[in-house]
């Protein structure tokens, strides 16, 4: 069976991609973050795969629902991978608290 990569596609795999972010993170310091260079990394390819599944939703989506800043999502996705070397790594770390579990439960609702 093909998959229809349409936007409730594109909205599970988002939400797959946070629910392991939350795994890697849960009562993770920011120390433990920047010291441990495979979590640092996994979380980073998870935000990055998060984000450009996020960019694959439809404008219609996007607008039916804007309580989920899409532009700061794309947005952060621009500063990890066109900027990494000046990363907010304390930007990103703030993200794994409220921020991701925000928007996990926004898109478990809207699917």
């Amino acid at each position: 069976m093909d998959n229809i990569k349409d936007d409730k596609y594109y909205a599970s795999k988002s939400i797959e991609h946070i629910t392991l972010i939350q795994k890697y993170s849960d009562n993770l310091t920011y120390d433990e973050f920047m010291s441990d260079q495979k979590i640092n990394d996994s979380i980073m390819f998870r935000l990055i795969q998060l984000i450009e599944n996020v960019k694959n939703i439809s404008d219609e989506f996007k607008n039916e629902n804007p309580q989920i800043p899409w532009g700061d999502i794309i947005g952060c996705r621009n500063g990890i991978v066109h900027e990494y070397c000046h990363t907010d790594y304390h930007a990103i770390y703030r993200i794994l608290g409220d921020d991701i579990t925000e928007l996990k439960k926004v898109l478990e609702q809207i699917i």
